[in-house]
């Protein structure tokens, strides 16, 4: 059985998707999923590129496609009242559920659903409150123990060379994105294409540009 980290923040809308998207996806298939919230704003600092939704345009064309994607696959998406939003307290909330810092995908859904579902304030602290209450987590969020958790959890991704959510990381090979689901699929299933030069010898062609890291 195959071992699936999954790093995401809750809130990307494409995150949300993908969480949706997987069982599906993967339907048939021998594997576990680890989910591991990470900050995604950290992530983008430490590769020195803007959020998707710093960028106007962008920004315009990300959500027009998350809600057409969201028809296409049937799933409920309504977006929050303001976005982007501080998504600090939702990751720390759903580290707290668990003393190893992973939380199970109903707590995962939970939050998405707090976020993605009806339109509200993601980050209201009174709806925040409520949340805490009903999922009654092991810990208090704003323990130190979860803030060191968090940082821990996006140290691992960035050690991972994971540089975006959603991200799944399977024998030390990352897939990133929503699309990427067929990709890790095939992957799971032995595809004799990820042993050969092609998923490595990218790192071989040289760029006319400088690159960081």
């Amino acid at each position: 059985m195959k071992q699936i980290t999954f790093y995401l923040d809750f809130i990307s809308p494409f995150a949300y998707l993908a969480f949706e998207e997987l069982p599906r996806a993967l339907m048939g298939l021998s594997y576990s999923v680890h989910y591991k919230p990470v900050f995604l704003g950290g992530l983008l600092k430490h590769n020195a590129v803007l959020g998707p939704a710093e960028v106007p345009p962008k920004r315009e064309w990300i959500y027009r496609h998350v809600q057409w994607l969201a028809r296409q696959q049937g799933v409920a998406l309504d977006f929050p009242a303001l976005h982007p939003f501080n998504p600090l307290g939702l990751l720390r909330l759903a580290i707290a559920t668990g003393h190893d810092g992973l939380p199970n995908r109903y707590v995962c859904e939970t939050l998405f659903k707090h976020v993605w579902q009806g339109g509200a304030d993601a980050a209201d602290p009174a709806r925040l409150q409520a949340l805490t209450e009903a999922l009654a987590p092991a810990r208090a969020p704003a323990d130190d123990s979860v803030k060191v958790q968090l940082k821990q959890h996006s140290d691992d991704a960035i050690a991972a060379r994971v540089f975006g959510v959603p991200s799944f990381e399977v024998d030390g090979r990352v897939f990133w994105g929503l699309d990427a689901l067929p990709m890790l699929r095939a992957y799971l299933e032995g595809d004799s294409w990820f042993t050969s030069a092609a998923w490595d010898g990218v790192n071989a062609i040289p760029s006319a540009i400088p690159l960081r890291g």
